[in-house]
């Protein structure tokens, strides 16, 4: 399990989950039905498969280049701990687990599971022949609150939707600080991504707009959600305003050619950012 638990870095759920539960309990708000135990359970465990599915499957599929490079060849596949058969197997369990949990969600969900694989499960494959491999990723995790309003509500609406599009914007831009990391190797192997394409002076700037413009779409949220429910407080003007200020702080942790605080800027800042910010809003629907 903790090889598996490791395979996946379930340590990574901080990004995308509060997200999720924001779009659950927005959702939740709005049916005025109070909170659905049930719903909750699936909506989680639909969260679980599907990231696990994706992650061992981009594992598995990078397995060759990751024996290669310095900082991934003791991951779990290429340091031998787990089989790529085994990896595989698991992807294929946890891929159907996903679909049979939307099942008991409700239609839409169930009939959108395979789309919402196509995108999570295909990443893997982008950054062969695109440097918008980042903005795919970031398109994955932003289904998130969109994915968890829809199984509460059945339908779109537009302030889930702003909260999937700063996601989509923080997570690639984001992805592009990590990705500094490998760039000479990537480049080694004629892999893409923006550090590749645009040098690493450039892609920082592209990662800082990035970053502008999902702040924007969490303030448009805010507004957004201060004007369907006036009676709200002040937590989620608050978690608006640590999470901008999280993002403007990574980008004074990496610097062009110092990339000693990557992780830091990478896992530890937007991991708080997300757990913050998601669990004042929810508390302010709440209280």
């Amino acid at each position: 399990m903790k090889d598996y638990l490791s395979l996946i870095k379930f340590s990574h759920t901080v990004f995308a989950l509060p997200f999720a539960l924001l779009g659950f309990f927005l959702g939740t708000l709005e049916s005025g039905q109070g909170l659905n135990g049930r719903l909750f359970l699936l909506v989680l465990l639909c969260m679980i498969f599907a990231r696990s599915a994706a992650m061992a499957f981009n594992r598995y599929l990078d397995r060759d280049i990751d024996v290669q490079n310095p900082r991934t060849a003791g991951r779990e596949i290429p340091a031998g701990v787990i089989s790529p058969r085994s990896a595989l197997a698991f992807v294929f369990i946890n891929s159907l687990l996903f679909i049979v949990t939307t099942w008991f969600i409700n239609p839409l969900c169930f009939f959108l599971s395979p789309v919402a694989l196509l995108v999570i499960l295909g990443y893997s494959y982008t950054k062969r022949f695109t440097f918008f491999c980042h903005f795919v990723l970031g398109l994955g995790l932003s289904l998130a609150p969109t994915g968890a309003y829809l199984a509460v509500q059945g339908q779109f609406a537009l302030l889930p939707l702003l909260y999937s599009a700063a996601v989509l914007l923080w997570v690639s831009g984001f992805d592009i600080i990590y990705a500094l990391q490998d760039d000479d190797f990537d480049r080694s192997l004629s892999l893409y991504s923006v550090p590749v394409a645009m040098g690493r002076n450039d892609a920082l700037r592209l990662s800082s707009v990035l970053h502008l413009a999902s702040a924007g779409f969490i303030l448009l949220a805010s507004v957004l959600l201060y004007q369907q429910y006036p009676a709200f407080g002040w937590l989620h003007w608050v978690a608006a305003a640590i999470f901008i200020v999280l993002l403007v702080y990574q980008h004074t942790l990496v610097k062009p050619h110092d990339l000693s605080k990557v992780n830091l800027a990478f896992f530890t800042t937007n991991g708080v950012a997300s757990l913050l910010f998601g669990g004042m809003v929810i508390l302010d629907i709440y209280f």
